[in-house]
C-alpha cells in the first residue's frame, strides 16, 4: 500500500492544493498529515477546510496546539525580540481568519496517530515542540521511534525532509542497588525516523513543497518535492498584513532569524 505522509501547511493552501495532486498522480490509497495547518500562510481557513472535507487523519502540530491553548504551550526562548513580535503578530492574525468550527477542529486533533508499525507524530512523541533533528544522538533517537512501539516514526515540525535508519543494536542498561549490580541488555530489530519535511513552509533550501510516499509492503520511502506557484502565497501574505519576512524567506526555502538581541530573552509563553 501507498501511503502519501505530509506536514507543516502553514496556511499555504496553494502548496496543498499542489501536493494533493501529486499524491493522487502518485495513487497513493492513504494520507496522513502531521499538524500545523495553520501559522505564518495567508490561507488558514481554507487549508483546515480542505484537510477536514477530505478526512484526512491529522496529528495536532505545535502552532495547531497554540491556536487552541493561547500562546503558553511550550517553554521556547526566541532568537530575538523581533522574531518574538513576528510570532505574536502572526498568531493574532491567524486567530481572526479562523472560523469557529476551525478551531474546533484544530482542538480535537490527537497528539498521536497509529497505523499498524507506523506512528505520526508532528515534533516528537514527547511534545508537538521537540526536534528530531538528523544530527540527534542515536541512542534518544531509538529512545523516541522505542517509545511508541512502531518501526517507522514520521514526524515534521523541522521542515526539513531526512529518512534515518537506526540499524539493529545491543543495548546494555546497567542498574546499581545495594551493594550489588544487575545488567539487562536487548537487540532492537531495524527502525526508522522519516521527517516528511514541509508542505508550506520548506526549509531546504528552495520553495518548493515536500512530502513522503511510504511504501508499506517494500518499506521504501520516497522523497517526493512539487513545484507550485510560490510567489502567489508570498503576495498574499504580503497583501493580507502579515510580516513581509515571511514571504521572503518562503521564496527562498530558508529559515530566518535574527542574532539575539538578548541572548537571556525567554519567550512569554
Amino acid at each position: 500500500m501507498k501511503i502519501a505522509v505530509m506536514s507543516c501547511i502553514h496556511g499555504n493552501y496553494e502548496a496543498l492544493d499542489a501536493v494533493l495532486l501529486d499524491i493522487d498522480d502518485q495513487k497513493a490509497e492513504k494520507i496522513f498529515c502531521l499538524g500545523d495547518l495553520v501559522g505564518y500562510g495567508p490561507f488558514p481557513h481554507a487549508v483546515v477546510e480542505q484537510i477536514r472535507s477530505l478526512d484526512i487523519p491529522t496529528c495536532q502540530g505545535c502552532w495547531d496546539e497554540d491556536i487552541v491553548e493561547g500562546l503558553n504551550a511550550c517553554e521556547c526562548s526566541y532568537p530575538s525580540l523581533l522574531a518574538e513580535k513576528r510570532s505574536k503578530l502572526a498568531h493574532e492574525w491567524t486567530q481572526q481568519h479562523l472560523y469557529p468550527e476551525d478551531r474546533e477542529f484544530l482542538a480535537e486533533l490527537p497528539h498521536t496517530v497509529r497505523e499498524e508499525n507506523l506512528c505520526f507524530v508532528h515534533g516528537s512523541p514527547h511534545s508537538n515542540h521537540e526536534y528530531l533533528l538528523p544530527e540527534l544522538d542515536a541512542f534518544l533517537a531509538l529512545e523516541r521511534v522505542l517509545s511508541t512501539n512502531a518501526d517507522v516514526l514520521f514526524c515534521g515540525h523541522t521542515h526539513v525532509p531526512y529518512i534515518r535508519t537506526l540499524d539493529a543494536s545491543q543495548l546494555e542498561i546497567k542498574v546499581k542497588y545495594g551493594e550489588g549490580k544487575k545488567s539487562l541488555s536487548f537487540t532492537t530489530p531495524l527502525k526508522k525516523i522519516v521527517n516528511v519535511g514541509s508542505v508550506g513552509e520548506p526549509r531546504h533550501g528552495r520553495p518548493n513543497a515536500t512530502y513522503v510516499i511510504y511504501n508499506s509492503e517494500t518499506e521504501e520511502v520516497t522523497l517526493r518535492e512539487v513545484e507550485y506557484d510560490y510567489q502567489k502565497t508570498c503576495a498574499a501574505i504580503i497583501e493580507k498584513g502579515l510580516p513581509a519576512i515571511f514571504a521572503w524567506r518562503l521564496a527562498r526555502g530558508l529559515e530566518y532569524a535574527e542574532r539575539a538581541d538578548d541572548p537571556t530573552h525567554v519567550c512569554e509563553r
